[in-house]
């Protein structure tokens, strides 16, 4: 089973998935998590997306595609995943679409 949490910050997302998670056996991939361990670690998507981000910009779909491939291709094992603050538009539910039919 996927899950999707779809709204603004501080609507309750990551409270939502933090209850789920443990209990329906979920991966749980955040846009927000995956940004901050990229920048903390310095991987050259974190470096790029910096970049977007100091300019008030917000990270192009390529990119944030790109750190959520990277954790679904390293994927512990698990009964589905939780996606917490994406797909955020249609391009990008696309790609998961695609992504998730191909793995």
């Amino acid at each position: 089973m996927n899950l999707v949490l779809i709204g603004p910050s501080g609507a309750g997302k990551g409270t939502q998935a933090d209850m789920l998670v443990p209990k329906l056996n979920l991966l749980h991939i955040s846009t927000g998590d995956l940004f901050r361990e990229s920048l903390d670690k310095q991987t050259a998507l974190g470096i790029l997306a910096k970049k977007y981000m100091d300019q008030g910009e917000l990270v192009p779909d390529e990119v944030v595609d790109a750190m959520v491939e990277e954790r679904l291709r390293k994927a512990r094992s698990s009964q589905g995943i939780l996606f917490d603050g994406f797909p955020r538009n249609r391009p990008q539910a696309k790609f998961l679409d695609e992504l998730l039919k191909e793995m």
